[in-house]
Order: C-alpha cells, then sequence, then structure tokens
C-alpha cells in the first residue's frame, strides 16, 4: 500500500513542503492494513499521522499500534469536523476505515462521523481495498469517492465502479488453488514487483 501511495503521491510531486498524510484507521481489519501502511510511509520518508478512535483489543492490532507509537509516528485524539483544518494540513488521506467490512461498521460510531468528515475533503484519498461506506459487490451508495483505490490481493467488485485516477492491485500472496476456485486472473507483476497499476 504504500509503494501505491509512493507511485500516486511521489515526495517531489506533492503540493505543501511538508509530505504530510493522514492515515484514517477503523478498527476492523482494514485499520490494522492502514497501521503498517502509516509505518512504511514513515520508512519512505512520508510524515503520517494517524487517527484510530476504535482501537482493537485484537494484540496483533495493539503491536501495529505500538511500533507506530514506537516511530514516533503521532495519533490524533478527535477527527477535525472543519474539513478545512484537513485539506490544509496534509497532502492525502489513506482511507483504512472500513473497507470490505462495511456491513460491520458503516452506520456506527465513530465510523458514521469519519465518513460525513472524508465525503468533503479536497486532497486526494487513497482507499485500501473498498472504499469506506461503499458495498464491496454494488459499489458507491453515498460512500468517499476516492483519487486511489489500492485492492489488496484482487479487485473486489465494485472496483468496476471506481472513478478516480489510479487503480493498484497489491499482493501477490492468492495461492493458485484460489485463483483457480473463483476464476481469478491476477495481474502481471513485472519482476519481484508486488504493486502493479491497473
Amino acid at each position: 500500500v504504500p509503494i501505491s501511495s509512493w507511485q500516486a503521491f511521489p515526495l517531489p510531486s506533492l503540493p505543501r513542503k511538508q509530505p504530510t498524510v493522514l492515515v484514517v484507521c477503523g478498527p476492523a481489519q482494514n485499520g490494522a492494513i492502514g497501521l503498517v501502511c502509516a509505518r512504511h510511509l514513515r520508512i519512505f520518508d512520508y510524515e503520517p499521522t494517524i487517527f484510530y478512535p476504535k482501537r482493537s483489543p485484537d494484540p496483533l492490532y495493539r503491536d501495529f499500534t505500538t511500533q507506530c507509537e514506537k516511530m514516533d509516528i503521532p495519533f490524533l485524539s478527535y477527527l477535525p469536523t472543519e474539513v478545512q483544518l484537513i485539506n490544509d494540513a496534509y497532502n492525502a488521506v489513506v482511507d483504512a476505515v472500513l473497507g470490505a467490512e462495511a456491513e460491520a461498521g458503516e452506520g456506527r460510531e465513530p465510523c458514521a462521523a469519519i465518513l460525513a468528515t472524508l465525503k468533503h475533503i479536497r486532497i486526494p484519498i487513497v482507499s485500501l481495498d473498498v472504499p469506506s461506506g461503499w458495498d464491496v459487490e454494488a459499489g458507491s451508495s453515498g460512500g468517499i469517492s476516492p483519487d486511489v483505490l489500492v485492492s489488496l490481493s484482487a479487485p473486489k467488485q465494485c472496483a468496476r465502479r471506481f472513478l478516480g485516477r489510479q487503480h493498484f492491485v497489491a499482493g501477490r500472496f492468492l495461492p493458485y488453488d484460489v485463483q483457480k476456485k473463483f476464476e481469478l486472473n491476477p495481474p502481471e507483476y513485472p519482476g519481484t514487483e508486488c504493486v502493479v497499476a491497473l
């Protein structure tokens, strides 16, 4: 995911001098992926800030949080509802709120308030796997409108409705039997790359 972000928004192309990125994490798997993404963004010289309001009790997710804290990645205690504050402070937002777990939390807080804010920001949004607020099969039904979509393993049905500027597939870890069972045709990855633009 961070490699996709780097390809979509290389450091020299960012409009602000500081390479700031806001990573908004939900309580489930997509949020954990967001934490890992933030850590790798830091390694690639971006300056991530994390908003993770409903932390998971899962030990692995707690470990990801600790790793981010040890890398001095700041955590916001609240997400500004004044979208101009977000637009002015960051170059992009990583949407790791709901993903494929959309039914599990879309209408509940804090996810509903987060989505309401993200729908109005003007800076680019990078969504992980399934844009927050989207149905995994039908697509957007009032969810956010990301500029970049990073599908994990393979594009989900909803990716057909993606109208943003760049779509990537990340992860070369689909076992052959899964590919065969679901009749998946993963993209060709050049060399040892783990990310490919579609």
